[in-house]
C-alpha cells in the first residue's frame, strides 16, 4: 500500500514538474512570439536584428535590406501589419490626390474600363431579358390586370409579368459554418435586393438550435424546409457546413439534387479548410461557383397561340404605323413643295402656314393681279377641301404688276410696249398714233399712284409723223415728163397727175391733224438744148401748167409755189435721147414745218 502511495505522489512530483517546466516553455513561447509579432520576423532573425539595432555602425543601407524581408514575413502571418498601415496608405492617397488627380485616375483606368464595360453588359443583358418578357405579355388580357398591379404597388410593369410568369427562382444561397454559425459564402441571383446576409446565417443557426433544443431530435438530424408565404427556405446538410437556398414559388424536387451536388462538391474541395477552420472566411471563395450554380430559375412556357397573337398584333400594328408615317411624310413633302411654290409666285407674301383642327392654312398678303392660290394646289396634288387662306389685299410693286397696271390706264394699242427700269422710269416703245401719244401724256400724273416715277415716249414712234413722211417722200418720188421744147405732157404722164393730186391733199390733211405747216414747191426742168433764158422760161411755164392742174383738182393754192431752174439741174447726163428725155420733167419738193404758237 506504502508503496503504491509512493509511486503516486512520484507520478504527481514528476507531473507538476512537468507542468511547471511547460508554463515557463509556454511563457518563452509567448514572449518569443510577442517580439516575432512586433517586428514580424523570426526567432533567428530577430537575433540578427537586435545584434544590428545594438551595432552602433548600423546605418540606413543596413535597415534597408532587411525591412523588406521582414514586411514580407509579417505579412504572410496575418492582417495586422496591413491594418496597421491603412491610415498611411489613405493619407498618402490623399496627398497625392491633392497635389495631381491624373495620376490616380492613370493608375486605376486599366481596371476601371473592363469592370465598366462588363457592368455595362450585364446591365443591357437584363434589360433586354425584362424586355422580352414584357413584349411577350404586353397585349394579353392579363397584361391590363398586370399593369394595374405595377401602378399599386409601384413596381415595373416588366418586373411585374416576370414574378406573374415565374415558375420558380432560387433568388439567394448561403453557405453557413455547422459549428460556428458563421455565414462563409453567400450568392444572389440578378436584381434581387438582399439582406444582410451575416443576420440571416444567424436566423436560420438560431433557429436549428431553437428546434434541437426544444424538440426531441436525432444528433445529426436538422432542418430541411422552412415556408414564408411565397418564399421557401431549403437547407441540405453537409459534414462540416450547411447549404441554405431562398426560393420564389414551387421548386421541383429536382432542385434539391443539385444543392445536395453542390454540397458534396464544395466539401470535397474545401475539406481541409473547415477541419482548421478558425474564422476566416476567405478561403471558401472557391465555393462560389458551386453555390451559383444552385440560381436556378424557370418561367412559364409561353402559349404558342397567345405569342402568334401577340407578334401579329404588333406585326398589324407597325404595318399600320408604318402606312399612317408614309401617307403622313408624304402628305407634309406635298404641302411643303406646296407652300415653297406658293412663296415663289410674284404678288404673293406668305406670313404664317401651319395646321389647325385636320386641315392647313396659309395666311399673308395676296395682290389682286397676282395668281390665284387654289390653282396651284391641283399640282401639289393636296385635298382643296383641307386648306384653308386668309389673305390680305396689297399692291405689289413687281415690275410685271406695275406694267400691267400701266397698261390698264394708258390703254395702249397693240404696237405700243412697256418697259420699267429700276429706277421707276416708264419707257413706251414701238409707234402709235398721234391722238394715243398725246393721251398717254395727259395720264402721267395717275402713273404715280403706281410707284412709276417717270414716263418716257422718246422712242415711240408717231405713226401719223410717220404717214407725212411717207407721204413727202412718195410726192418727191414723182416726175412728170414733157415733150421737147414744149409745155405738153408726154403720153401716159396725165395719170400721175390724178395720182399727184390725191397724196398732196393727204399731205396737207396729215400736216393740219399734226399741227405741221405744209408747202409743196413745184419745180420746171429742160434738156440743155437752147439757151439759157429761153430754158428758164419754158421751165416756167412747166411748172405753171402743173400748178393749174392741182388747184384745178381743189388743191390750195397757198400751199403750193412753183420754181423754174431751166437746165441748171439736170438729172442725168444726156448722153442718149432717153437722158434729154427724163432732164425735160417737172419735179415737187415738201416743205413740212411746225406752225407757230
Amino acid at each position: 500500500m506504502s508503496d503504491k502511495n509512493g509511486n503516486r505522489f512520484a507520478e504527481e512530483s514528476l507531473n507538476n514538474n512537468y507542468i511547471e517546466d511547460n508554463k515557463q516553455l509556454t511563457e518563452l513561447g509567448k514572449l518569443s512570439e510577442l517580439r516575432s509579432l512586433l517586428l514580424g520576423i523570426e526567432e533567428p532573425q530577430l537575433n540578427r536584428f537586435y545584434e544590428k539595432l545594438d551595432n552602433p555602425q548600423v546605418d540606413a543601407e543596413d535597415i534597408s535590406g532587411m525591412l523588406p524581408e521582414a514586411i514580407v514575413l509579417r505579412t504572410m502571418k496575418d492582417e495586422q501589419l496591413s491594418e496597421a498601415m491603412v491610415p498611411t496608405v489613405e493619407q498618402a492617397i490623399q496627398s497625392s490626390v491633392k497635389k495631381d488627380i491624373n495620376i490616380l485616375s492613370q493608375a486605376i483606368f486599366p481596371i476601371i474600363a473592363p469592370a465598366t464595360r462588363k457592368a455595362i453588359a450585364s446591365a443591357l443583358d437584363e434589360m433586354l431579358q425584362s424586355f422580352n418578357y414584357a413584349l411577350e405579355h404586353s397585349l394579353s388580357p392579363q397584361s391590363l390586370k398586370w399593369r394595374i398591379e405595377a401602378k399599386q404597388t409601384g413596381k415595373s410593369f416588366a418586373e411585374v409579368v416576370l414574378l406573374r410568369t415565374l415558375v420558380y427562382r432560387v433568388e439567394q444561397v448561403f453557405l453557413i459554418d455547422k459549428q460556428s454559425g458563421l455565414m462563409l459564402q453567400h450568392v444572389v441571383a440578378p436584381k434581387i435586393e438582399a439582406q444582410d446576409p451575416s443576420l440571416v446565417s444567424a436566423m436560420l443557426t438560431a433557429i436549428q438550435d431553437f428546434v434541437k433544443d426544444s424538440f426531441n431530435v436525432r444528433k445529426h438530424e436538422g432542418l430541411h424546409t422552412l415556408e414564408f408565404g411565397e418564399l421557401t427556405i431549403w437547407i441540405e446538410q453537409g459534414p462540416s457546413s450547411v447549404l441554405a437556398g431562398i426560393i420564389r414559388g414551387n421548386a421541383p424536387e429536382d432542385l434539391r439534387l443539385v444543392f445536395q451536388d453542390a454540397i458534396e462538391k464544395i466539401h470535397l474541395l474545401l475539406g481541409r479548410e473547415f477541419k482548421n477552420f478558425s474564422g476566416d472566411t476567405e478561403q471558401f471563395a472557391a465555393s462560389k461557383p458551386y453555390l451559383e450554380t444552385c440560381l436556378e430559375s424557370h418561367y412559364k412556357n409561353q402559349n404558342k397561340t397567345r405569342y402568334i397573337y401577340a407578334w401579329a398584333s404588333v406585326g398589324v400594328l407597325a404595318i399600320a404605323l408604318g402606312t399612317w408615317g408614309f401617307f403622313e411624310y408624304r402628305e407634309n413633302k406635298r404641302w411643303n413643295n406646296y407652300v415653297q411654290k406658293l412663296q415663289a409666285q410674284p404678288g404673293i407674301v406668305v406670313t404664317k402656314t401651319g395646321k389647325r383642327n385636320g386641315n392647313y392654312f396659309v395666311a399673308g398678303m395676296r395682290d389682286p393681279l397676282a395668281i390665284e392660290p387654289k390653282s396651284l394646289i391641283k399640282q401639289a396634288k393636296l385635298n382643296p377641301k383641307k386648306l384653308d387662306f386668309q389673305w390680305q389685299p396689297f399692291l405689289s410693286l413687281e415690275r410685271k404688276f406695275v406694267i400691267k397696271r400701266a397698261k390698264k390706264i394708258l390703254q395702249n394699242p397693240k404696237t405700243v410696249t412697256f418697259k420699267l427700269d429700276d429706277s421707276g422710269v416708264l419707257k413706251a416703245m414701238g409707234s402709235a398714233t398721234r391722238e394715243w401719244i398725246l393721251s398717254a401724256r395727259e395720264k402721267k400724273p395717275s402713273l404715280s399712284l403706281l410707284g412709276i416715277t417717270r414716263y418716257q415716249d422718246k422712242s415711240l414712234k408717231d405713226l401719223d409723223i410717220d404717214q407725212l413722211n411717207t407721204y413727202k417722200k412718195e410726192i418727191e418720188e414723182i416726175l412728170v415728163l414733157f415733150e421737147q421744147g414744149r409745155t405738153k405732157l408726154l403720153t401716159g404722164e396725165i395719170e400721175k397727175l390724178s395720182t399727184l393730186s390725191s397724196k398732196l391733199q393727204n399731205l396737207i390733211d396729215a400736216g393740219n391733224s399734226l399741227e405741221k405747216d405744209v408747202s409743196v414747191e413745184i419745180s420746171g426742168h429742160t434738156d440743155t438744148e437752147g439757151d439759157f433764158e429761153a430754158n428758164i422760161k419754158l421751165s416756167q411755164k412747166r411748172a405753171r401748167s402743173i400748178l393749174n392742174y392741182l388747184t384745178s383738182q381743189g388743191i390750195d393754192k397757198n400751199k403750193l409755189t412753183i420754181k423754174a431752174l431751166g437746165d441748171q439741174n439736170i438729172l442725168r447726163p444726156e448722153s442718149t435721147p432717153e437722158d434729154k428725155k427724163v432732164n425735160r420733167r417737172v419735179s415737187f419738193k415738201v416743205i413740212i414745218d411746225d406752225v407757230a404758237k
